[in-house]
């Protein structure tokens, strides 16, 4: 076993704006990176850097000591886990869950049945904590760990190691990987020893940063409409009261026209959602999370889906 505090290889399935950027945060730093991705130009592009391309998830995990998964949504963490065939999928899921039998083909191949006993899977992505908490239960039948591990801050603080890292799994998993995760971020909240608790902790604070991105663009279109000068109201917001980092960030590129997307419009649609069937499951209603959400839901199917989620901006001044 490799020793605590050692660079062992690490593999990143999806290498898109986050995924990138860890890699290239963790190859600044000397580990070992394999990666993989259904989009071969960002394969090459984290190659350049130096990570290891391969042409297949299983081939990316077989030799990793910890899997990053870092993929947009439940389905395709499912693809990555037990492999990208529905019906197989779904039977190797229902075996380590104890709820069906039967044998899969050897050939399909996802993270689960590559991994070598005893290892990791850090999922990386916004999930619902019903979701973390079944592929938790389902990788164990396969001697795997698990650290619920969402992430936030945007690209440019994945690829410099300052993104916040919301860690939950069992104390020992925590300690014995500590230096991988110290090396993806220097903001680590450890949340507590139940897998499913980061992703109850990421979806409150997505839930706000939706609430306030929608405030911020709500305003500044109210600014335009009374025939203020939008940017020099921004500059008020930002040292005052109103400010919130994903505000300024957003409504910085939206002034400029600039709608090119870091983080498309359907993430925080998707995030929104999940945050407030999180809030309904526990049986709590507020007054703006469901306000947020509709917004987001239709912006994006507004045709607006494709562009940076500063372009609400765009599209509330529109609707205006």
């Amino acid at each position: 076993m490799t020793g605590l505090g050692d660079k062992f290889p690490i593999s990143i399935i999806g290498v898109g704006n986050m995924g990138a950027g860890m890699a290239r945060n963790l190859l600044s730093k000397g580990w070992p990176v394999h990666i993989y991705d259904i989009d071969v130009k960002k394969m090459q592009n984290v190659a350049s850097f130096g990570a290891i391309a391969h042409v297949s998830i299983a081939q990316a995990a077989i030799n990793s000591i910890v899997t990053i998964v870092c993929v947009v949504d439940a389905l395709q963490t499912q693809e990555v886990l037990f492999g990208t065939n529905a019906a197989l999928r779904g039977d190797l899921l229902g075996r380590a869950l104890g709820t069906t039998s039967g044998t899969a083909p050897s050939d399909v191949q996802g993270v689960a049945q590559a991994m070598q006993l005893g290892r990791v899977v850090m999922l990386c992505p916004t999930l619902a904590p019903q979701d973390v908490e079944r592929f938790g239960k389902a990788l164990i039948p396969f001697g795997l760990h698990t650290i619920d591990a969402p992430m936030s801050g945007g690209p440019v603080r994945a690829a410099d190691g300052s993104m916040s890292l919301m860690v939950a799994c069992e104390p020992m998993v925590f300690e014995r990987h500590r230096a991988l995760i110290d090396a993806l971020s220097d903001k680590v909240f450890r949340i507590s020893d139940r897998v499913g608790d980061g992703a109850r902790t990421k979806l409150v604070n997505n839930l706000l940063a939706g609430i306030n991105l929608v405030g911020a663009a709500e305003v500044l279109v109210m600014a335009q409409k009374m025939g203020l000068d939008v940017a020099k109201t921004l500059d008020v917001i930002e040292q005052s009261s109103g400010q919130s980092w994903i505000g300024s960030d957003r409504m910085r590129r939206a002034i400029a026209g600039d709608y090119a997307p870091r983080a498309h419009m359907t993430l925080l649609e998707k995030d929104t959602r999940l945050a407030v069937a999180a809030a309904q499951l526990a049986g709590f209603e507020g007054p703006l999370g469901a306000a947020a959400r509709n917004v987001f839901a239709q912006a994006s199917a507004g045709g607006l889906d494709g562009l940076d989620d500063a372009a609400l901006y765009e599209w509330l001044a529109r609707s205006a």
